[in-house]
């Protein structure tokens, strides 16, 4: 028997998470590290388990991560997306699910350009009157 990958690319801020579903247990390996160690605080955990415990695949599928970028809260919501998307080529019927949930929708949220004459993206120099 083949065994079988499905691929899932999710993206957060400026994160980019490269995810593969494997048949297995329920293991999930961030950057060739346990998700534990990887992740430090549990609501992050959580977030990248949510697709999973929607779809009742916690223990099905081995998890495979590599990311990059940002910190460690967009790279957990771009494991997530990344999560998602491969559970969808893994099987259709999930869509619903995983729609009405949101996890399949990207965060267009992205930090604001500096602009010019000001001290951040909307942060001006300080006034004084005198």
């Amino acid at each position: 028997m083949a065994d079988t990958r499905y691929y899932g690319t999710g993206r957060r801020k400026k994160s980019v998470a490269r995810v593969y579903l494997t048949a297995g247990t329920g293991k999930i390996t961030i950057n060739k590290r346990d998700i534990d160690d990887y992740l430090g605080m549990e609501t992050l955990k959580v977030i990248v388990r949510q697709p999973l415990v929607a779809t009742d695949t916690l223990d099905k599928f081995d998890i495979l991560v590599n990311v990059k970028g940002g910190g460690y809260t967009g790279q957990a919501g771009a494991i997530r997306h990344g999560i998602s998307r491969a559970l969808l080529q893994a099987d259709a019927e999930y869509r619903p699910v995983l729609k009405a949930a949101g996890y399949l929708t990207r965060d267009p949220r992205m930090k604001e350009r500096k602009k010019y004459g000001l001290k951040a993206a909307r942060r001006a120099p300080q006034f004084s009157k005198r």
